[in-house]
């Protein structure tokens, strides 16, 4: 089934946001890690999502760190905001905010720690999608929020014309085999090392965390993928495997942060209660990007 509302093609970089030492944002370096992913051919950018920390920023600097990207972009390629929120009230006068201020589409996470049921998702989600006008992207992740969308519950939400697609990063191929055969939402992986299998049955790129550090392969990967050239994007997949699996030797943002910093932007360190990976971490990630060339890819 052909969707018409496809937001994007390719990969859009789960983007990271800088931090001062202080633990304050830095809103220069941000603007020029975006204009980084665009020159390096990303195909959007998904902000305050997990890898931007959304989860330790106050109501304010979330809607600032949204209105800046945007500002930033200009509109060169879409920009996904994260406004999702275990408290529906929330996310509905959030997603009214990105929206406002000139989001390109919407990225709602499942309800955390108070979970749900099924029907209460259903409710969840077409409460914010009832609430705007913009295309919304659900993002399935039960190994963070202890929910997943079930394949019936995806089909009643993709009869909303405004909920056009989802995040899958639950690692469940048969799920995502599911929502390809039984919906026309668009399907971009959520796990940076299942994007091929995902494009396989359908997808159309991914939601990326290691695209902050290389987005012109990771581009080019989805890209030869659909491009009908699968052997190319495997080649391209395995050299990137290395730097896929590091991005998660500890909990995201903390690898991904510690690779910018290594490449040369000044990411700063997550905010608290995440902290920074023990030296040897730090030293096999750096021996990984060595290996690529990315230290001190950055001037």
């Amino acid at each position: 089934m052909a969707n018409n509302k496809t937001i994007f093609t390719g990969v859009g970089t789960a983007i990271a946001t800088p931090m001062n030492a202080d633990g304050s944002i830095n809103y220069e370096e941000f603007g020029r890690l975006v204009d980084y992913q665009i020159d390096n051919s990303a195909d959007a950018i998904v902000v305050c999502g997990t890898t931007g920390e959304s989860a330790t920023m106050t109501d304010e600097e979330h809607v600032e760190v949204i209105r800046s990207c945007i500002k930033r972009v200009n509109g060169r390629i879409p920009v996904i905001a994260g406004t999702g929120s275990n408290d529906t009230a929330y996310a509905v006068e959030l997603s009214k905010e990105a929206e406002a201020m000139g989001a390109d589409a919407l990225l709602l996470v499942t309800p955390y720690y108070n979970k749900t049921s099924q029907r209460g998702l259903v409710k969840h989600f077409t409460a914010i999608a009832d609430s705007v006008n913009i295309p919304i992207v659900l993002y399935n992740v039960p190994s963070r929020t202890g929910v997943s969308i079930s394949p019936a519950a995806y089909k009643e939400l993709a009869q909303h014309p405004n909920i056009v697609a989802t995040k899958e990063a639950s690692g469940n191929m048969d799920t995502v085999m599911q929502v390809s055969a039984y919906t026309d939402l668009d399907i971009y992986s959520g796990n940076d090392d299942e994007v091929l299998a995902c494009l396989a049955l359908g997808g159309k790129g991914v939601i990326s965390v290691s695209a902050n550090i290389c987005p012109k392969e990771k581009h080019d990967e989805v890209m030869s993928f659909l491009g009908g050239r699968p052997a190319e994007a495997l080649e391209i997949q395995k050299k990137l495997l290395e730097l896929d699996k590091a991005m998660f030797m500890d909990v995201n943002p903390i690898p991904v942060k510690e690779a910018l910093n290594i490449m040369g932007f000044k990411a700063g360190e997550c905010r608290l209660p995440l902290c920074s990976m023990e030296q040897q971490q730090i030293d096999r990630l750096r021996g990984i990007m060595e290996q690529m060339g990315l230290v001190g890819k950055i001037k």
